[in-house]
């Protein structure tokens, strides 16, 4: 069974870039800021 792919809108996007560009947050920081996982513990699955 495959796994579906998560899709986000453009603004989701900006916003993630813009807490990481102009914020300083980390990607791990940005994630969980926006309510995802740790994306790094997805990988290994």
């Amino acid at each position: 069974m495959t796994k579906q792919r998560r899709t986000f809108t453009p603004e989701f996007k900006l916003e993630a870039a813009c807490l990481v560009l102009d914020q300083g947050y980390s990607h791990a920081e940005a994630a969980r800021s926006l309510g995802l996982d740790d994306v790094r513990s997805n990988l290994s699955e």
